[in-house]
């Protein structure tokens, strides 16, 4: 781990409490981690620019939008080369329906989060936009019935309170 940055007790609890809600403000962040505001707003400065923190992502409810059936779509792309495998990557993320996509090892080379209005929608997504390209091996659907979020993400070793 040579590009990790050395993380000391109040590091950690910065982290765990924005995992929690990003919108914090360095006044209650700085009191609920026992330091002054400036400097708190110094170790979240440094945790920014050591790329600990990668940035504040708003989260959106896909029902709430008209998406209310979600699924994993694993991905086979044969041949599995680069020239191949670079236009398919692009395109699946400009994709309105995809919420995020994973590169695989094993049997299924990408795995595609995405959320759809229906079963129609779904049927005409795979057929449409993965199926209908000549890379696209096969695709297989699973449905998702519930998700939770999970961590807070901290480094081995760090106890989560």
């Amino acid at each position: 781990m040579a590009d990790s940055l050395t993380l000391d007790p109040v590091d950690l609890e910065i982290l765990r409490l924005l995992q929690n809600d990003a919108r914090t403000t360095y006044r209650d962040l700085a009191a609920a981690v026992g330091v002054a505001p400036s400097t708190c707003l110094d170790r979240v400065s440094r945790l920014r620019r050591g790329g600990v923190i990668l940035g504040h992502a708003l989260r959106l409810d896909p029902a709430k939008l008209g998406r209310s059936l979600e699924a994993l779509l694993s991905v086979q792309v044969r041949p599995h080369r680069r020239e191949l495998i670079g236009p398919f990557v692009e395109r699946v993320r400009a994709l309105p329906e995809s919420l995020s996509l994973f590169h695989l090892t094993g049997p299924d080379d990408y795995l595609v989060h995405v959320a759809v209005v229906d079963a129609a929608d779904l049927q005409r997504l795979v057929l449409d936009e993965f199926t209908s390209h000549k890379e696209v091996a096969r695709v297989e659907t699973r449905l998702i019935f519930q998700q939770w979020s999970c961590g807070p993400l901290l480094p081995p070793g760090a106890a989560a309170t």
